[in-house]
């Protein structure tokens, strides 16, 4: 874990109050996520039960692809409080070096720093 210790850069440390204000964060995006897993579920049912052609399909097809996501961001902010609690939190999965504080600020489940992150979209 990232703390009170000096890196190198002065954006790459991590206070103890900005890993509380991360560990907020996450759980409240965490809760969002189950809420709104728990709302698609409930409207898909209801939806199964009246369905009335091609603007239910769309509309059904939108609610699936939503679901994916909210489900892989949950997924995400679940490995960062992982993470968080087995002291990696905030070192790239890649390069092994901090994410930097300002990314993380921005993204609390950010897994990989700036320049790494940059690497894996160039790469698609």
């Amino acid at each position: 874990m990232v703390s009170h210790q000096t890196i190198g850069e002065r954006d790459t440390v991590l206070t103890a109050e900005d890993l509380a204000a991360l560990r907020e964060n996450l759980n409240e995006q965490r809760l969002f996520r189950q809420e709104q897993l728990r709302q698609f579920a409930a409207d898909s049912t209801t939806r199964a039960d009246d369905r009335r052609g091609r603007a239910d399909a769309a509309h059904i097809e939108v609610g699936v692809k939503l679901a994916a996501s909210a489900r892989m961001v949950l997924a995400d902010v679940e490995a960062a409080l992982a993470r968080m609690n087995a002291g990696r939190y905030g070192i790239c999965h890649l390069c092994r070096r901090p994410v930097e504080r300002h990314r993380l600020l921005i993204v609390p489940q950010a897994r990989y720093c700036g320049r790494c992150q940059q690497v894996r979209e160039a790469g698609r």
